[in-house]
């Protein structure tokens, strides 16, 4: 009987993987301008609030020119862009 172990998949067996650049890319209290990327996440982990919108892989962008800030609602951390004239 032959002895052959079964083949499994390679690709992420080594240590050395790539890292995919997520997370926080500008922080509450700065400013940003229409289109800049707020945060890169897998999934919604932070959700759009008011002046953020959201790309087709939860990427969050800002919609507005203004400064960013973070709360949480209703067990949400939501991720908003409050503008200067206000």
């Amino acid at each position: 009987m032959a002895h052959k172990k079964a083949g499994g998949s390679k690709a992420r067996q080594g240590s050395n993987l790539i890292g995919k650049r997520l997370g926080v890319k500008i922080y509450a209290g700065q400013s940003v301008s229409p289109g800049q990327v707020i945060i890169r996440q897998k999934g919604s982990v932070f959700h759009a609030g008011e002046g953020v919108g959201v790309g087709r892989d939860f990427t969050l962008f800002a919609v507005r020119k203004g400064a960013v800030s973070f709360r949480d609602r209703m067990g949400k951390r939501l991720v908003e862009v409050k503008s200067a004239e206000r």
